[in-house]
């Protein structure tokens, strides 16, 4: 199985302070940096665009993990990979021909992963887990926060892990050391944390924490 990797996801941390949360990421040892973007349609949540990570990318040389929860991925793809993306995932559910959209994240130099919700048949994403170079399995339902870790994702894990034993298998949502030791057992590798890893008081530690 492919190594452990803990992505940052800046949208938990203090964007009043953007540069300084990802400063915090950096020195923490995450060697992802994760962008939750979110158009108020596919959930109802709007968060930010490409020009954010943009700005981002001068102030850190982290692996830049793009996560489109939006309607049309395609019309998102290019900008984002323009601002400096290196991960591009967006969702099996939206509306979009994933071949194609996978097919455009590659011409344009970046990894293109397919994402799928926690009520989402691991089926629905199957014909194009070979040609994505990840599969994010959502263990929250995507928008809304506050939520408890949701059980029946770690068979996703498991069912992915059977069908991609060499890929990266990321999920996000209610990541914490609990968490974090039951996904990597059932085959998850990337691993996306807010919450718990920006409201730390010794980030490098909670780090060390998720990776077990």
């Amino acid at each position: 199985m492919p190594e452990t990797i803990i992505s940052a996801s800046i949208l938990n941390s203090d964007l009043s302070n953007l540069r300084g949360a990802v400063k915090r990421a950096n020195d923490s040892g995450a060697g992802w940096l994760h962008f939750d973007v979110m158009d108020g349609e596919f959930v109802q949540q709007i968060t930010f665009g490409s020009s954010v990570l943009e700005a981002v990318k001068p102030h850190t040389s982290a692996f830049l993990d793009v996560h489109l929860m939006v309607t049309h991925p395609q019309r998102q793809v290019k900008l984002f990979a323009d601002a400096g993306a290196d991960m591009i995932t967006f969702h099996a559910e939206s509306y979009c021909d994933p071949a194609k959209v996978i097919d455009e994240i590659h011409a344009l130099g970046k990894k293109a992963g397919i994402a799928i919700k926690p009520g989402t048949h691991v089926v629905t994403a199957r014909p194009y887990i070979a040609a994505a170079d990840m599969v994010l399995i959502m263990t929250v339902e995507p928008g809304y926060g506050g939520q408890g870790f949701i059980e029946s994702t770690l068979g996703k894990i498991r069912e992915v892990r059977a069908l991609a034993p060499d890929k990266d298998i990321e999920v996000d949502g209610g990541i914490n050391p609990e968490t974090a030791e039951r996904v990597r057992e059932a085959g998850a590798n990337v691993l996306v944390a807010g919450t718990y890893l920006f409201r730390s008081a010794d980030m490098s530690e909670a780090v060390r924490s998720l990776k077990g």
